[in-house]
């Protein structure tokens, strides 16, 4: 545990277009936001509901079950009715890769 793990060639995603991933058995979500890749839990945390169904704007990730929304960078709830975060993970690009560490 504590390694990175490659996810994605860095190139995969266009801004606005997430990405899901299976990393350690945890369901993840790799989401493009303006250029810059963010890794997440997939599932809202308001709701048992796939983000990944939502959109993404503005640097956060929105639930399309209920309409909260979700901080990229801190995976805090920007609005309600969410009121816990969704967690989040370190992402690096290197060697023409996308890669978390779970």
């Amino acid at each position: 545990m504590g390694e990175y793990v490659a996810i994605a060639a860095a190139d995969e995603l266009k801004p606005a277009q997430m990405k899901r991933v299976v990393v350690d058995g945890k369901k993840l979500l790799l989401c493009n936001s303006a250029g810059t890749h963010y890794v997440v839990d997939e599932m809202c945390s308001h709701e048992d509901y796939s983000l990944y169904l939502g959109c993404i704007k503005d640097g956060k990730i929105k639930c399309s079950l209920h309409g909260s929304y979700f901080d990229l960078t801190t995976g805090k709830p920007t609005c309600d009715p969410a009121d816990e975060p969704i967690r989040t993970y370190p992402v690096k690009v290197a060697d023409g890769q996308v890669w978390v560490r779970v």
